[in-house]
């Protein structure tokens, strides 16, 4: 047990550890090409910060274990919303004020992809012929942050023009660092489930999807630090939605996934409840620390609901 539990251990910290050198690598990259602030902000360190659930679901599935993806999905989205907003919160130690682009344009479609998801899901079996409509809600999504308004595309920074090759070698190792990761990650699961006879997909809603949202963790209290605290729940959102949109049809061109009951059951209706309650707290602009208190102690619940 105890070298199993020091397999998934070891692999999850080089996959976080790998993601953060990568992201962080091309971020530098983009600003040094002079790309837009938009396309560094969102697309580099948003899908930066996804990284773990993109490579290690995609290898859960390779490996034959395709039950991991749903539930490291599904459990990934809950913990945003609920454990590391919550969190972001408690640090901000003030109300985080929201505008009103956050009200009717991404958290429509952070509910969008959430129904997105459950009509792919429900029935226990996700193909590509059914989940490729994700990439397309996925391309609209990104039409909208490059072409629409967005916070995070409203820097004057400037950067030099000048290539870093370090941080292509950095980029290439941190890949490296990514894929075996992943590889130790998976197998880690495997072996805990085995010898804890459980399923996959729980040690995937619970450890592993607890341990993926810890880049979304450490962006947010960056962000938070430099006092750009709404820039953290925008992160939370863009985040959640590149999980529900963009992984399974990805992970699916390899081959179909299996969602197991013990995720259609219970999870996947508290993931949508927790997407109409995030969308709710939203209305009058501001997420209280009150309020991210509540979306702790409710993650707290979920986690005892599905250990005990």
């Amino acid at each position: 047990m105890l070298v199993a539990i020091g397999v998934f251990v070891l692999g999850l910290t080089l996959l976080l550890l790998s993601a953060k050198f990568f992201s962080n690598s091309a971020e530098k990259l983009g600003k040094a090409l002079k790309l837009p602030e938009i396309v560094v902000g969102i697309f580099i360190v948003g899908i930066g910060t996804s990284l773990p659930e993109l490579i290690s679901g995609t290898l859960s599935v390779y490996k034959g274990a395709s039950e991991i993806l749903p539930g490291n999905i599904v459990g990934a989205n809950i913990s945003n919303l609920l454990l590391i907003t919550g969190i972001a919160v408690a640090v901000n130690r003030k109300n985080i004020v929201l505008k009103s682009r956050y009200l009717y344009i991404d958290l429509h479609f952070l509910l969008g992809s959430f129904m997105f998801f459950g009509i792919i899901a429900y029935d226990g079996i996700i193909t590509f012929s059914e989940s490729f409509i994700g990439f397309l809600i996925f391309i609209v999504y990104s039409i909208y942050l490059v072409k629409g308004e967005h916070p995070l595309g409203t820097s004057k920074e400037s950067h030099s023009g000048k290539i870093p090759i370090k941080e292509f070698l950095i980029l290439a190792a941190s890949s490296g660092g990514i894929y075996f990761g992943a590889e130790f990650t998976i197998s880690g699961i495997e072996d805990i489930a085995t010898l804890l006879n459980v399923p996959k997909s729980i040690i995937a809603l619970t450890a592993l999807s607890i341990g993926t949202t810890l880049p979304e963790l450490a962006v947010n209290i960056n962000f938070i630090r430099e006092n750009k605290a709404e820039m953290a729940i925008g992160n939370i959102l863009g985040s959640s939605v590149f999980n529900t949109l963009f992984i399974a049809p990805f992970a699916s061109l390899i081959g179909p996934i299996h969602v197991p009951e013990s995720i259609i059951n219970f999870p996947l209706p508290v993931m949508a409840a927790t997407g109409v309650l995030f969308y709710l707290l939203a209305q009058d602009k501001r997420i209280s620390i009150w309020e991210g208190l509540m979306l702790v102690c409710l993650y707290l619940l979920f986690l005892i609901k599905i250990v005990v």
